[in-house]
């Protein structure tokens, strides 16, 4: 394969608002973590664990100022982009990294207030197996033949 690939795709939580930063010739970058996690149960204590894994996203201009508009702490949002590792020195003098993810792409999947809502609001929802699709009063009839669908 020729060539090289560095792609990133999450799915996560807003860990903090979008914090804007602007520049003089009209650009603007915004900054926000986002959480991603994994749930499992361990083999040995049979209790569920999580582990949630925290990545920076920069996302730059037009989509940064629609970042922060309509995304908050708490919403769902798929990023799209590539990784991205800054060096600079610290006060002490020494050499510090940091791993972003520089956005391309993004699609706003929940915001917190829709969870709220939707949360609040929620009745139990009936089974699938309770709920009866047929609308006429023929009688259900099975077909014993060998499809396995």
């Amino acid at each position: 394969m020729a060539g090289t690939l560095n792609k990133v795709m999450l799915i996560g939580n807003l860990g903090d608002d979008v914090k804007m930063h602007y520049f003089e010739g009209g650009g603007c970058v915004g900054r926000f973590p986002i959480a991603t996690s994994e749930t499992y149960i361990s083999k040995q204590t049979n209790e569920r664990i999580t582990n949630t894994e925290w990545h920076n996203i920069v996302v730059r201009n037009k989509g940064a100022e629609i970042c922060e508009k309509y995304l908050s702490k708490g919403d769902k949002v798929y990023i799209e982009g590539r990784l991205k590792t800054r060096k600079w020195t610290d006060d002490k003098g020494n050499d510090r990294y940091s791993t972003e993810i520089q956005c391309n792409d993004f699609t706003f999947l929940s915001t917190k207030k829709d969870s709220e809502n939707n949360a609040s609001n929620a009745a139990p929802a009936a089974p699938k197996s309770a709920v009866n699709p047929q609308t006429s009063n023929e009688p259900i009839t099975e077909d014993n033949d060998d499809l396995p669908f």
